[in-house]
C-alpha cells in the first residue's frame, strides 16, 4: 500500500510519465484502505494524464476503486458482479452447549459485541443496530462516490445494484464501463499512447519506479517525519516470526528511539488493529503519550482502529481516519470457559489444590465461578473499563459522560 500511494504521488508530477494502466484483481483489504488508495488514484487523474483500470473479475470494492480511473475496462467475458452489500454475525453458543462448554464472559458496554459469538445463539438488537449503521455508511458512500465518478444519479447506482446485471454489454451500453477489451488490445492501445517503439509499450514497473526518489520532484519537505506502522491484533508477546501482531516489545523500543532522534521532527503512527490485550494496549499508550510530549504525533487509522487500536491512537495529539475506518469500541470483554460438562463426557478428571480465597479464580476450568469469584470478575472488568473510558475522555478533552453514549460501539464516519 505505501509503495502504491507513493508511486501515484510521484507519477502525478513526473513529466516522463504519460499515464498509468492498472489491473485490479480481487482486493483483500478493507474499505478504508480502498478509499485511501482511490484518493491517490484521483490525485493522479487530476494531473491530466491518462489512467486505465482493467478488470477480469470485480465486485463492489474493485469497481469502486476502478471508478476513480479515467477509463474502466473489463475483459469481454469478465465477471462483474455488482449486487449490494451484506454483513454476517456468527454465534457458537449452540455448538458450545452441545459439547458441554459453558462460556463465562463479562462484557462492559451494551454495544461491545465481541463476546456475543460465545454467549448468544442469535444477533442482539444492539449488534444489529450497530452493524446496520456500518453497512448503511458503506452503502451510502458507494452510491455517492460511484454516481459522481460515472456521471449518474444515486438512484441509478442503487438501481444497478438491485437489478443484478451480469451482462457486460449492458454495463457498457449504460455507461458503467468504458470499453470491453482483452489484454492484447489494451497493450496495442498503450503502444500508441506511450509513443515508444512500434512493437512495445514504453513502461516502467511499480517495483522499479518505487526506487525513484521523491526528492527528484520536490516532494520531500525540509523536516523528517517518521511513519511507524502498527498492524494486527494486540498481544502481550508475539507467538513467532511473522505473527502479524502488535506487541509492546516490538513497538516500545521504536517509540523510544524516535523520541531520542533529533533528526525526526514528528511521527505519524499508522494504526490498523481491532484491539486485543488491555495491558499491552496501555503500555504502548503510555509510551506514545511520552513521545507526544516531546514532538508532534498524529495517529492515522487504517481499515480498523477499534478497542485497543483506539487505545493506542488516543495518546496522539491528533487522530485522523478515512470516512470508512471502523473505530471506537471503548469497552471491555473478558472471560473463561467452564469445561466441567465436557470433562465428564470424555472421562477426564481434574483436581485443584489451592491456598487463598481466589487462587482458583481463573485457574479452575472445571467449574463455574462461585458467587464471590463472579463478583470479583465483574468488578475487575468494570475497573478495566473505567480506566479505558477515563483515559479516552482525558485524551480527547471530553467529559466522561460523552464517552458513555452507546458504550462499546464501533463507529464509521
Amino acid at each position: 500500500m505505501p509503495q502504491l500511494t507513493d508511486a501515484l504521488e510521484k507519477a502525478a508530477v513526473d513529466p516522463r510519465v504519460k499515464g498509468i494502466a492498472v489491473e485490479i484483481n480481487p482486493l483483500a483489504i478493507g474499505w478504508a484502505k480502498v478509499q485511501e488508495l482511490r484518493r491517490y488514484v484521483k490525485l493522479f487523474r487530476d494531473s491530466g494524464k491518462f489512467s486505465i483500470a482493467y478488470m477480469k473479475t470485480a465486485g463492489e470494492k474493485e469497481y469502486y476503486l476502478a471508478s476513480a480511473f479515467q477509463e474502466v475496462v473489463v475483459a469481454p467475458t469478465g465477471n462483474v458482479r455488482l449486487a449490494g452489500f451484506s454483513v454476517a454475525g456468527t454465534f457458537l453458543r449452540g455448538v458450545l452447549d452441545k459439547v458441554g462448554v459453558e462460556p463465562q464472559v463479562q462484557r462492559i458496554g451494551a454495544y461491545k459485541s465481541a463476546g456475543d459469538q460465545l454467549l448468544r445463539r442469535d444477533m442482539s438488537d444492539a449488534q444489529r443496530e450497530q452493524l446496520g449503521e456500518l453497512l448503511d455508511d458503506i452503502y451510502e458512500h458507494f452510491l455517492d462516490t460511484v454516481a459522481e465518478a460515472r456521471g449518474k444519479t444515486r438512484e441509478e447506482v442503487a438501481g444497478l445494484l438491485d437489478r443484478g446485471v451480469y451482462d457486460n454489454e449492458v454495463l457498457l451500453a449504460e455507461g458503467w464501463l468504458d470499453s470491453l477489451k482483452y489484454e492484447d488490445e489494451i497493450t496495442d492501445d498503450l503502444k500508441k499512447r506511450t509513443g515508444g517503439k512500434e512493437d512495445e509499450v514504453a513502461k516502467v514497473g511499480l517495483s522499479r519506479y518505487s526506487k525513484v526518489s521523491r526528492g527528484a520532484f520536490g516532494l520531500n519537505g525540509k523536516k523528517r517525519i517518521a511513519v511507524l506502522r502498527a498492524g494486527g491484533a494486540i498481544v502481550g508477546k508475539a507467538s513467532g516470526v511473522g505473527s502479524g501482531s502488535i506487541t509492546p516489545e516490538a513497538i516500545i523500543p521504536k517509540l523510544r528511539a524516535l523520541a531520542k532522534d533529533k533528526k525526526i521532527a514528528g511521527v505519524v503512527l499508522r494504526v490498523d488493529s481491532p484491539g486485543g490485550d488491555a495491558l499491552a494496549s496501555d503500555l504502548m499508550w503510555r509510551e506514545i503519550q511520552q513521545l507526544a510530549a516531546k514532538k508532534p504525533v498524529v495517529a492515522c487509522m487504517g481499515d480498523v482502529a477499534a478497542s485497543g487500536g483506539y487505545y493506542m491512537s488516543m495518546a496522539a495529539q491528533a487522530i485522523v481516519a478515512q470516512p470508512l475506518t471502523i473505530t471506537g469500541s471503548i469497552g471491555v470483554v473478558t472471560g473463561k470457559f467452564n469445561l466441567a460438562e465436557l470433562y465428564e463426557r470424555v472421562g477426564y478428571a481434574k483436581t485443584l489444590l489451592s491456598r487463598g480465597k481466589f487462587a482458583e479464580f481463573l485457574a479452575a476450568d472445571n467449574r463455574s465461578f462461585n458467587e464471590e469469584e463472579a463478583s470479583l470478575f465483574e468488578e475487575s472488568a468494570q475497573f478495566a473499563y473505567r480506566s479505558f473510558r477515563d483515559k479516552a475522555a482525558a485524551s480527547r478533552k471530553m467529559p466522561v459522560s460523552d464517552m458513555q453514549v452507546r458504550p462499546g460501539a464501533a463507529w464509521c464516519r
